[in-house]
């Protein structure tokens, strides 16, 4: 799937599970050639998945109830922006533990049924992500450079559909990993990953329609929007020209700098994949393996950094989130709305752009 971590060649790991525990003794660096591991690697690894692991989980629930509770994040865009912290979710509370518990064993003891489901969800969290990513360009492009059309385009009810659509573009994307049986145990990695050996045909149009493709529509989104806001910054007379207040400029920037990250996260190991796919004989050897498994862990340390983001740069989910955090340290009820405040809503106001009655909207994430 896109983004997947490509596994080594071998073959299929189902039976009692005798071949998955025989394929967890060929430790990384065992072969001819491979490459020699430190004895750290292996807790450097779980060091990073650990911190991934908890920062995820804690980050991301930090975002559902931010949106949850705040009246100013109840929006349409923000339904997509709860889509992407499930999709993150998913991969932390199931396949990142038993990877660790992997990494732990220096092996994987836990059976076959757990590798494919674990193979699985993180195939599904990785497509739902570039979905949810591609679906909150759209939702951006079409607020700013189609504002009069926004409102009946995205409504409640049809910002949920379009929700259930990615979720079901996911589910149908991933379906053919079980039939084709490229879900398979990879020790570098310590992780039941998609294998590219299996299909370079398939290996090749997993990148290109579940990477490649959704990568191209979100650089086109967000390149119109910053085309259009320099127009508006040059092209407006001085007297007239519309002030973006450098709240609302970050309120956009946000998603921007979210899809930046994961494309430098992931676009290391899918280019690796795309690689060794195009003629896996003389590839595979030619990829080191430091550079496969440090594109490999770059790509899970992605999951936990979109909650940062947003704590970052958006004002009210930086509020939100502080308010939360007391509460819970004060043991207040929290699943209350928080968005009342007075001094608050007169902060918060938007400020659209208008050029030529046309409406220029920047709202928050």
């Amino acid at each position: 799937m896109a983004g997947w971590p490509w596994g080594a060649p071998g073959g299929s790991l189902r039976g009692n599970g005798c071949a998955l525990f025989n394929a967890s003794l060929l430790a990384p660096g065992g072969g001819e050639g491979a490459w020699p591991r430190p004895s750290w690697l292996a807790s450097t690894l779980a060091c990073i998945l650990i911190f991934t692991i908890v920062v995820d989980i804690l980050g991301n629930l930090l975002v559902i109830l931010s949106v949850y509770r705040n009246k100013k994040l109840r929006n349409a865009g923000n339904i997509f922006v709860v889509s992407l912290a499930v999709a993150d979710l998913v991969v932390a509370v199931y396949p990142y533990p038993l990877v660790l518990t992997s990494i732990f064993n220096n092996g994987w003891s836990l059976g076959y049924l757990h590798c494919q489901v674990s193979g699985f969800l993180m195939g599904l969290s990785v497509i739902a992500s570039v979905f949810n990513i591609t679906g909150i360009a759209i939702n951006r492009y079409c607020y700013i450079c189609h504002s009069l059309k926004y409102d009946k385009l995205y409504s409640n009810k049809n910002s949920l559909c379009y929700v259930c659509l990615i979720w079901m573009l996911t589910l149908v994307a991933i379906m053919p990993n079980l039939r084709i049986g490229t879900l398979q145990y990879d020790p570098r990695v310590y992780s039941c990953t998609f294998a590219q050996s299996v299909s370079s045909a398939y290996t090749i149009a997993v990148v290109v329609f579940h990477f490649i493709v959704p990568m191209i529509i979100v650089i086109f989104c967000y390149l119109r929007i910053w085309i259009l806001v320099l127009q508006v910054r040059r092209r407006v007379k001085p007297i007239n020209k519309p002030r973006l207040k450098p709240q609302d400029f970050r309120n956009f920037v946000t998603m921007f700098v979210v899809f930046v990250l994961f494309a430098i996260c992931w676009a290391p190991l899918n280019f690796i994949g795309l690689a060794v796919a195009s003629d896996p004989a003389s590839m595979v050897p030619r990829i080191p393996e430091w550079l496969f498994v440090a594109s490999y862990y770059m790509a899970y340390f992605n999951s936990c950094l979109n909650a940062i983001i947003y704590g970052l740069l958006n004002q009210n989910f930086r509020k939100e989130y502080r308010r939360i955090i007391v509460s819970l340290c004060t043991a207040k009820m929290f699943f209350v709305d928080s968005s009342n405040e007075v001094a608050d809503r007169i902060k918060c106001k938007p400020s659209p752009l208008m050029i030529n009655n046309n409406l220029l909207k920047v709202d928050s994430v």
